[in-house]
């Protein structure tokens, strides 16, 4: 098996697996297909020789799409103790050009996931799994056109981002989303970064701990003795919370209470709820996603609740949200009118090349939740019902696909130092 956007990893040819990536589990995963027994299929191949580093990250993937991730993990582990390097050819050979993609060790929700946007292209792409502790390079580097460093930010990635900073400063070849870049993407750090550009909404996000709160919780202090300024409905979530794990609005100092209870982290980010429903009383959520400054539709929930997640929001049951993503996506260049002023602003201020952006609009403008450049961006979802989305997603896919060739030949044209 090839690692094609038709392929599915199933059984592996004799000798050394291919490596897949995320983008055939994924797919696999938006088809409802059940990946249990080709994750048994090859956990009994690792069984039988466990010196297939390949065959391990394979494997480990599979467990992350059925949300066994201490297992997952575990896996992973052990094909990282037999190398940090996994090769990815092309789709279309020859390639034009080769990628070394800094990986951090991690779920499937840790990385940008570059192989689901770049499906069917002519580009191969090295991943490097990067130490979390000391030198973050300890293997040798393999030769490349251009380095993209697809590491996301959470707790355990910070030192090796910081540390890989200089490293990549002087690096031979050109960087695409240098670490300080991504280092921005915390949280507090964007919401402080975007207050006050034009045509941006983003609510201040505070880091406090939970010591801070119980004071407010308590009733020996409203919430504003805490944050002055500050009232209910908040929005509260654990440090290194994704996906919407424990992100709960408290709307008085009864549910902060429920919350401190039920949530025992030490660490929260905090940030006011800013009421972003249509007259319909819907929310809509949008997913942007951001090459070289130039914005793309990547989807749009309509949902009934505030939190709004593509699988949650019953996008794929409902006719008529499908209809009204597709009017989006067909008028996109509209939405990017109203808002160029924020669109052009937000990655020069975060510091990425290709970074996502999730969104909504409101009265101000766009109200930015989250920003980041790890967020998925496909063109899987099963076309009969979403006839729409492939010619959409392909766009962002080509001007990915052009800037980083662009990169790469200007590096090549400019003369040496």
């Amino acid at each position: 098996m090839t690692p094609s956007s038709q392929a599915s990893p199933a059984a592996s040819a004799q000798g050394h697996t291919p490596f897949y990536g995320l983008a055939p589990f994924l797919r696999m995963n938006l088809a409802a297909a059940d990946i249990g027994p080709i994750a048994q299929q090859m956990l009994e191949q690792a069984q039988q020789g466990g010196d297939d580093p390949n065959l391990l990250m394979n494997l480990a993937t599979a467990l992350f799409c059925l949300e066994k991730q201490d297992t997952g993990l575990a896996v992973q582990g052990l094909a990282l103790a037999l190398t940090r390097r996994y090769f990815l050819p092309a789709l279309r050979q020859p390639a034009c050009l080769r990628v070394l993609m800094l990986m951090a060790p991690g779920d499937i929700s840790v990385n940008t996931p570059l192989d689901c946007l770049l499906e069917d292209c002519d580009i191969d792409i090295e991943y490097y799994y990067v130490a979390l502790d000391g030198d973050p390079l300890p293997e040798p580097v393999p030769d490349h056109d251009l380095l993209v460093v697809g590491v996301g930010l959470f707790d355990a990635s910070r030192a090796a981002l910081e540390a890989l900073e200089p490293r990549l400063a002087a690096w031979p070849r050109p960087v695409v989303n240098p670490p300080r870049g991504i280092l921005n993407t915390a949280r507090n750090t964007a919401s402080d970064l975007l207050q006050g550009l034009d045509g941006v909404v983003m609510p201040p996000t505070c880091n406090i701990a939970r010591a801070d709160l119980l004071p407010a919780a308590t009733g020996d202090s409203g919430l504003g003795a805490v944050l002055p300024g500050w009232d209910y409905p908040v929005i509260l979530r654990p440090l290194g919370s994704h996906a919407g794990h424990d992100l709960e609005k408290i709307e008085d100092s009864g549910a902060l209470v429920d919350y401190l209870v039920r949530v025992r982290d030490e660490q929260l980010f905090i940030s006011p709820f800013v009421d972003y429903s249509g007259p319909d009383g819907l929310f809509r959520k949008f997913r942007i996603a951001l090459v070289d400054g130039q914005p793309f539709a990547s989807h749009m929930a309509v949902s009934s609740r505030w939190m709004v997640h593509y699988v949650n929001a019953q996008m794929y049951e409902d006719a008529a949200k499908r209809e009204e993503e597709a009017a989006f996506m067909a008028n996109f260049a509209d939405f990017a009118a109203r808002h160029r002023t924020a669109l052009e602003a937000i990655p020069r201020r975060v510091g990425l090349d290709y970074v996502c952006i999730d969104c909504a609009e409101v009265a101000g403008g766009l109200l930015v939740f989250e920003v980041d450049h790890a967020m998925v961006v496909h063109a899987m979802d099963p076309v009969d019902m979403f006839p729409y989305k492939p010619e959409t997603i392909f766009r962002a896919r080509d001007a990915m696909r052009d800037y980083l060739v662009r990169r790469a030949a200007e590096a090549l044209a400019a003369p040496s130092r």
